[in-house]
């Protein structure tokens, strides 16, 4: 009985969705075309990062190498992008990496990404309010902050805002709803607002170049000095000392991967493209070409806008709230910060309402499918409204926005987002080396009968010598040229050891970095133990066959691109405080009594099974 019941249960673990490739026909409501799908990219991705986080991240981690920091960030988006965008072409659907989770990887894993999606967007939500907010702020001459520092201040531990964050918080209620009212997207909005956006940040880039200083990206420890010696920035003196040692890299090689780090959760919002291939006109061939332009007009923003900040002024003289607009100030362009401030908030509105409908979409994706409660999927009458996943989600983004400050809460979006993503990029890996799951009743049967009379045919009395050089023999020499059930099966427990590898590896080089490099033999002998680990394992996957499906995107260098891929995404996540991955442990845990108290008998799997008769399926 109980080997039965963990039988089971690790059936329900693994349960996984069939892939079902949809024609372009069956999509009714299919109406983005390729342009449509770059603005929605553009628009809610080019948000609080450009105008908000560039300014903490050059102020307090990177400096001038800000724009190294957006490089690495960038190319890393740019590897997850690619596996999206064999997603997008293979399995043109919505509710973007949870479904493809739940397609190769089984339900458990796809309830862990849609769960950090969930993180990434309230907490996402509560982030650009947050921008906004203080960009409004900015441009009444901090009047608001002033008048709730001196009315509603809190007297609360550090780690919340000395006043809490009202004009955010009415703001997500407003939009809320809005929602509930029956709000649609407009992608006219996302094309008007992407526009005002690239022509402020042009403005930008073009004032940077011209009013700006090389000298700033030369500076000296002294010049800081001279500096923080009569100032009177709280925050810097209070919070951020030191700031670093001056030059184009302040605070060293160590600061520009924390900045890469967090200057990730500049670029989410590409794979919204990938979540609307439902109603993309063309989805396999306008969707990777999307993800890819949308990546590279933002990764040319944010260098370009970076650039420019740091050329116009000092580092440590950057106003994290407002550093564009304060910038313009200190150059003498005070007038400009008008122009610069319609693109600020066109900017963060169009990428607050991108998040806000994405949100309840995949919340109540989830519910449907039994993995969240499914009241969160009820929706309102004939216009398809989640109310419930609305009300809820932006309730839960407001209270963020409320208490919590902007640099608070990115770091936190970033893991969850990331290892959303390295996911997204493992199920890629392994499905191209599956056989093909798209099969007919015939073909499903003919693979039975074969698996039968190889079970069959094999002597019970072989010897354990003679299995184990087949075993070894199937690793290097596979016996089909494409992909069986076994070269699947190798591929996938190959891969789980390849993630577990570099996942060591980019501890000792997040932890020791300096004795690594500086050669202590017990760390040198390790790295190369793993490397040459991981060089092995990786063969091994190169050798098994690929499933032949002509697809219009693939991506290239497999098994290599994936796993670099997931390689700097986790050497990212490694730089991380610990503060940030407790927090990310307190979220983790309510989801695990969530999926193991509710989604896992409730799950849409387990109502769909095929009943004993006189049975009732469970509700």
């Amino acid at each position: 009985m109980l080997q039965q019941y963990v039988r089971q249960f690790s059936q329900k673990l693994a349960h996984r969705r069939p892939l079902e490739a949809r024609a372009e026909s069956e999509s009714p409501e299919a109406h983005l075309s390729t342009l449509d799908l770059v603005a929605l990219g553009v628009g809610r991705t080019l948000g609080a990062g450009v105008y908000i986080l560039v300014g903490a991240v050059a102020k307090v981690r990177a400096g001038p190498a800000t724009v190294i920091c957006f490089l690495v960030a960038g190319l890393s988006c740019v590897l997850s992008g690619l596996c999206y965008a064999e997603f997008g072409a293979r399995v043109p659907g919505s509710s973007s990496a949870y479904l493809y989770s739940y397609i190769t990887m089984g339900q458990l894993c796809a309830f862990i990404t849609g769960w950090n999606l969930i993180l990434s967007l309230v907490i996402g939500t509560a982030c650009i309010a947050r921008g906004w907010s203080s960009a409004l702020d900015s441009l009444t001459g901090n009047h608001i902050s002033q008048g709730l520092q001196g009315t509603l201040s809190l007297h609360v531990p550090y780690f919340l805002p000395t006043y809490a964050d009202f004009v955010a918080l009415g703001l997500v209620l407003l939009l809320t709803g809005v929602l509930v009212l029956g709000a649609r997207e407009s992608t006219l909005v996302y094309k008007v607002f992407t526009v005002i956006n690239l022509l402020v940040l042009s403005f930008v880039i073009l004032s940077g170049f011209l009013k700006g200083d090389l000298r700033n990206w030369e500076l000296t420890e002294q010049d800081y000095k001279l500096h923080t010696s009569g100032s009177t920035d709280t925050y810097s003196l209070e919070r951020l000392d030191p700031l670093g040692s001056g030059g184009f890299m302040p605070f060293g090689f160590e600061g520009i991967l924390h900045g890469a780090a967090t200057c990730f959760y500049a670029f989410l919002g590409f794979d919204s493209i990938a979540a609307r291939g439902g109603e993309a006109l063309n989805p396999q061939h306008s969707i990777p070409f999307s993800i890819m332009t949308s990546l590279f007009i933002c990764f040319l923003a944010y260098f370009g806008v970076s650039a420019a900040l740091t050329l116009m002024v000092p580092y440590y003289q950057i106003q994290p709230k407002s550093p564009l607009l304060q910038a313009f100030l200190h150059v003498g362009w005070g007038p400009a910060r008008y122009f610069v401030a319609v693109g600020t908030l066109c900017a963060l509105t169009s990428s607050l309402l991108g998040t806000m409908f994405t949100m309840p979409r995949l919340i109540c994706e989830m519910a449907k499918d039994g993995l969240l409660f499914r009241g969160l999927a009820w929706t309102y009458g004939h216009t398809g409204t989640p109310v419930t996943a609305i009300v809820a989600s932006g309730n839960i983004a407001a209270v963020m926005a409320l208490l919590f400050e902007f640099m608070d809460l990115v770091d936190l979006v970033s893991v969850g987002t990331l290892l959303a993503y390295s996911l997204v990029v493992f199920s890629v890996l392994v499905l191209r080396y599956q056989p093909d799951q798209i099969l007919s009743k015939k073909e499903n049967t003919e693979d039975k009968i074969e698996m039968k009379s190889e079970v069959e045919g094999s002597p019970l009395n072989s010897e354990p010598e003679a299995g184990t050089a087949n075993i070894l023999k199937s690793l290097w020499f596979p016996t089909s040229t494409i992909p069986t059930r076994k070269s699947g099966q190798i591929v996938y427990g190959c891969a789980s050891l390849l993630v577990l590898l570099l996942i060591i590896l980019s501890l000792v080089l997040a932890q020791w970095p300096s004795q690594l490099f500086s050669g202590d033999p017990v760390l040198t002998t390790v790295a190369v133990l793993l490397l040459l680990l991981i060089t092995g394992v990786t063969v091994i996957i190169w050798r098994q066959p690929q499933d032949p499906t002509a697809l219009y995107f693939k991506v290239p260098a497999l098994p290599v691109l994936p796993l670099v891929s997931i390689f700097v995404n986790v050497s990212l996540m490694m730089q991380m405080t610990s503060g940030t991955w407790a927090l990310f442990g307190i979220w983790a845990a309510i989801g695990s009594v969530i999926y193991f108290g509710y989604g896992i008998r409730h799950s849409l799997e387990e109502n769909n099974e095929q009943q004993p008769p006189g049975s009732t399926s469970q509700t």
